[in-house]
């Protein structure tokens, strides 16, 4: 077959691979003024408020909790956001990334709680996780999983990376169609102001999020004070209304959580290993959305000594929420990361003053109660343009891998289509027979195998780190398609000056604490 004849001057050639994401206006240790930086960090706030509130609605009332406690619940986690939140940006990998609740730890949390010796627990499952922050802390700290992560190449980097965005297509639309008269008008607002109305600096796309919550929980309120669901069936009352979610009867006007409020923590070494499992897979699906957040921060790839010392405190967050009892764990917000390229604002400065709005209105249940009722899908249409805006994030990676190679293309399409094939199984076989394929007469072992193969992006980005990693590795031409060339500078904290001006300590104690 004749080779292609060798292309013009003038003829248009690909864009060329950028280490730093071009077009962000305030990167990762550039602050926004201070007034713009707080408008910006309780934008944060406000959109972290969705998961915050969905999770607690899910696992209150199959504690028998009513009203009081998902309220107590609600604030217990921002609380310890908060808390996770700074420590993260400090001491962390100083992404700017929100630490809040996480769905992968539902189902286990859910389990625990119908076992039968449990009638009278207030929150049971608070011993297994504090056994399961051990997994984070250990691998973290003592750099195992830096090496885990030295082997990770842009190629098996980009199926994990998307599916932590695009995995979670079932909060999105669905969530919208729940109350579709709110949650429509809300995302395609958030589209207008974003992306129509966004003129560079644009008040309007900066800010989007602010206004179209705004404008939609305005007509929300509207709608029902004009009895507009009046006769409706009660779940339509309880999505679309805004006084429905009971977080505002059931709060206190001032409450500071404390250490053990549910009372001492429980041990079932079943349990325990259960929840680790479900720990661990935080843990890879976290570290997809470092590599996201370190995109939209306009940082330079994140080194993997960073990503270990990151997971670490991600552990450090998991032995918080079992001494609090936020009934959840921590992991990286995905919706946080997706307001970050939606703003273009990368800032560590902004997330950390988010994290003061989260401890500030936790400590004031009122009035964190009253932004935390704005209905869910207004949330979930938020949702439709920040998790897509992480899937895209992670396939830009495969600017760094060659295209043209059948490898490249098998290894890619293969982890994407398993990523979301299995889970999907897991998750039908689970709805139909009200429990997963993997069945014995041992719950905690049923969820310690069920439990991996329902996250997308644990599935995908295993079978794209193993295929990646064995299939024709000795090939010379190999290491370039898999674009290791590129992230070769950022393997050693040290290689790359950027690396220290980005991921160093502060205080100056990476003289005590060095990365390697």
């Amino acid at each position: 077959m004749a080779a292609a004849p060798p292309p013009k001057a003038d003829e248009l050639q690909p864009f060329p691979p950028k280490e730093q994401l071009p077009g962000v206006a305030f990167c990762i240790t550039s602050p926004p003024p201070w007034p713009e930086a707080i408008l910006l960090g309780f934008q944060h706030f406000v959109v972290m408020l969705g998961t915050t509130v969905i999770i607690p609605s899910a696992l209150v009332p199959q504690m028998g909790g009513g009203n009081e406690e998902k309220a107590r619940v609600v604030q217990t986690i921002l609380f310890v956001a908060g808390i996770n939140t700074l420590f993260q940006t400090l001491f962390g990998t100083r992404l700017p990334v929100v630490m809040g609740g996480s769905y992968v730890f539902v189902g286990p949390t859910i389990s625990i709680v119908l076992a039968g010796r449990y009638s009278n627990e207030a929150d049971p499952h608070e011993g297994a996780l504090l056994v399961a922050s051990t997994i984070q802390i250990i691998l973290g700290f003592s750099g195992l999983w830096r090496n885990v992560v030295k082997l990770l190449s842009p190629l098996a980097a980009v199926p994990l990376v998307s599916l932590v965005g695009f995995g979670l297509y079932e909060l999105g639309f669905p969530g919208v169609a729940k109350c579709v008269e709110v949650g429509l008008p809300e995302l395609l607002l958030l589209v207008v102001f974003s992306q129509v109305l966004d003129f560079g600096k644009s008040v309007f796309s900066r800010f989007s999020v602010l206004f179209t919550v705004a404008i939609v929980w305005l007509y929300a309120y509207i709608l029902t004070i004009g009895g507009a669901y009046k006769n409706s069936p009660p779940k339509t009352q309880v999505h679309c209304r805004v006084d429905r979610s009971g977080l505002i009867s059931g709060a206190p006007w001032i409450s500071v959580p404390y250490p053990f409020q549910w009372g001492a923590p429980t041990f079932d070494a079943g349990e325990a290993f259960a929840m680790m499992m479900t720990s661990f897979i935080a843990l890879v699906e976290s570290t997809g959305a470092f590599i996201g957040a370190s995109r939209y921060a306009s940082a330079t790839m994140i080194p993997p000594s960073i990503i270990s010392r990151g997971v670490g405190w991600q552990g450090i967050g998991l032995l918080l929420d079992s001494f609090f009892g936020t009934a959840n764990g921590t992991s990286v917000s995905v919706e946080n990361i997706g307001l970050l390229a939606l703003t273009r604002i990368g800032s560590r400065r902004v997330v950390q003053i988010s994290a003061g709005f989260m401890i500030f209105f936790s400590v004031l249940g009122k009035f964190g109660a009253l932004f935390a009722s704005i209905p869910l899908p207004v949330f979930a249409g938020m949702y439709c343009l920040f998790f897509a805006y992480v899937g895209g994030v992670g396939l830009s990676l495969l600017q760094f891998c060659n295209l043209n190679s059948f490898r490249t293309k098998f290894i890619m399409g293969f982890a994407f289509f398993m990523g979301l094939s299995v889970p999907q199984y897991f998750n039908e076989y689970t709805a139909v027979a009200s429990y997963g394929p993997v069945h014995t007469g041992a719950r905690w072992f049923n969820d310690m195998i069920n439990v991996p193969f329902t996250s997308k992006p644990f599935v995908a980005g295993l079978v794209a780190y193993i295929l990646d990693n064995t299939l024709q590795v000795k090939e010379s031409a190999v290491r370039k398609d898999r674009g290791n060339h590129w992230w070769e500078k950022f393997r050693s904290f040290k290689k790359d000056a950027r690396s220290q001006e980005f991921y160093s300590l502060p205080f100056n104690l990476n003289k005590f604490f060095p990365s390697v």
